[in-house]
């Protein structure tokens, strides 16, 4: 069975930083072909796309609101995906998602292309 499962999540204060992980399963040698994207979901807002990284080429995708901030990478061996959030703001907090998609671009996020989704963690992030 093909399945990402986040960890990392917490409670922190404006400027602090956490690191999330994303560790996929079940792909093998397939995992290659996938986009990994974090997304989140404020309490009363729709979910949206953060950040994706390519598994075979590690390119990359930020949504303007953390550039600067947050950096994805990925551990090839560990098929797992980091997303290293720095400066972190009360904006920030939500439930965090981690999904792939097949051949998922990462010009861009849509939620509809990505199949495989984690349960969520959540981010809080204090004033």
């Amino acid at each position: 069975e093909v399945q990402v499962v986040e960890s990392g999540g917490g409670l922190v204060q404006a400027g602090g930083s956490l690191r999330l992980s994303c560790t996929a399963s079940g792909f093998g040698n397939t995992f290659d072909d996938y986009g990994i994207g974090w997304f989140r979901q404020a309490p009363g807002k729709e979910r949206k796309g953060v950040s994706c990284i390519s598994a075979s080429d590690h390119a990359t995708y930020y949504v303007d609101s953390v550039k600067g901030r947050f950096t994805i990478s990925i551990d090839d061996a560990e098929h797992t995906v980091y997303l290293q959030m720095n400066n972190l703001k009360p904006e920030d907090t939500a439930v965090y998602y981690c999904a792939a998609a097949l051949f998922g671009s990462t010009y861009y996020m849509k939620q509809n292309d990505y199949d495989i989704w984690g349960q969520g963690t959540q981010v809080t992030v204090s004033s």
